[in-house]
């Protein structure tokens, strides 16, 4: 890539962005109620997301040589951290340090 191509590719890059982080806030504007249906989907939306990334996860779960033992482990802690301590950080870091600690010692 030539310079002049990086620069271009780089102010593309850019403009892209902030007009994903801008054109919520020009289109809805602080005193504008928003339309029902955007409302819907702010509140419906971050469980659909979470629904898809525990599913793309686990996506190749059951091909694995141990069959979803390790994952399964994980995804329980996961659950009993959570309802334990009710902190998203927490439950989600100890979830990975947990499913790594399997897949790298004890399920090789």
């Amino acid at each position: 890539m030539t310079a002049v191509q990086e620069i271009v590719t780089i102010i593309v890059v850019v403009a892209g962005t902030m007009l994903t982080r801008f054109l919520p806030f020009i289109i809805f504007p602080e005193g504008k109620k928003p339309p029902a249906y955007i409302s819907y989907l702010g509140t419906v939306l971050p469980y659909a997301v979470i629904g898809l990334l525990v599913v793309y996860c686990l996506k190749d779960a059951f091909a694995g040589k141990y069959f979803v033992i390790p994952e399964m482990i994980a995804v329980s802690s996961i659950v009993v951290l959570h309802k334990w301590r009710k902190n998203t950080l927490l439950s989600i870091g100890g979830g990975t340090v947990l499913y790594m600690f399997l897949v790298q010692v004890c399920f090789r």
